[in-house]
């Protein structure tokens, strides 16, 4: 795999971050592998590739708190060269940055995979613990200082808050992402707890507090969601950005076991 030059992924990276805009969202459908990659990246919708670190740590049969910067790196060189075939931006999930190795996984990323964004946590992923802000909002600031000292100053990071998936108050995530915003990342996705419901009121409210800027995951009907967020109705929010983290990796896995049910169905 060829990695385009610095010049090319720093305007790559500025295309990158103004196509998010509130209102009327960057969509990402988040891949796994290369198939993946290609299948989404084909779509005349897509403006970007995206990764998941759940579903590439599924993929080699382990759990996202066990996948190293090793292996998710290695994972991601095949979908970087879809990415760089098909010309699009590629933004990556490093998880929480990988501790002290942060400023290398920012390097590394740019220069051997041609990333113009992560997806930045601030829990901690073997723990699950949530950082203290005052080191979330550094490694948000350290992340875009390696970026620019490499040569990509609009590099993307899309900073996420786990207070609220953790059982802090919503609140607490709004005012923690609104710092991140201030530190310098381009989105911030408040992570949703899985038993709790998104209520509409509740995901409108993010948004508009964090002007638009808000990375959101829609949410099918389920026995905890009574009503559906799709990508549509989250852009008539007002949000800037729509991912979907591992949903098509699972989707994928369901589809795969009920192929398989029915060969074993004799």
């Amino acid at each position: 795999m060829t990695t385009p030059s610095i010049t090319a992924l720093a305007a790559q990276a500025k295309t990158f971050k103004a196509l998010h805009i509130p209102g009327t969202p960057l969509l990402l459908a988040n891949v796994y592998d290369a198939t993946s990659a290609r299948i989404v990246g084909s779509l005349p919708g897509c403006r970007a590739l995206a990764s998941a670190s759940y579903a590439l740590a599924k993929t080699i049969g382990i759990e996202d708190s066990e996948l190293t910067l090793e292996q998710n790196l290695r994972l991601l060189k095949p979908i970087a060269a879809v990415a760089h075939e098909l010309n699009l931006p590629f933004t990556i999930d490093i998880q929480d940055g990988y501790g002290d190795q942060l400023e290398e996984v920012i390097r590394r990323v740019i220069t051997e995979l041609g990333a113009v964004g992560v997806n930045l946590e601030d829990s901690y992923h073997d723990t699950e613990k949530i950082m203290d802000e005052a080191e979330a909002l550094d490694r948000v600031k350290r992340a875009l200082k390696v970026a620019a000292e490499v040569g990509v100053p609009d590099f993307v990071v899309n900073a996420r808050s786990d207070t609220f998936l953790t059982g802090g108050e919503l609140d607490v995530s709004i005012q923690r992402g609104k710092k991140f915003l201030e530190a310098g990342a381009t989105t911030v996705y408040i992570f949703w707890p899985r038993n709790k419901e998104m209520v509409e009121a509740d995901v409108k409210r993010v948004i508009d507090e964090l002007d638009g800027r808000a990375n959101i995951q829609p949410r099918k009907v389920s026995p905890v969601q009574s009503k559906a967020l799709t990508s549509a109705d989250l852009a008539k929010l007002g949000t800037a950005r729509v991912s979907v983290g591992p949903q098509l990796y699972l989707a994928a896995a369901a589809t795969l076991t009920a192929a398989a049910n029915e060969v074993f169905a004799v």
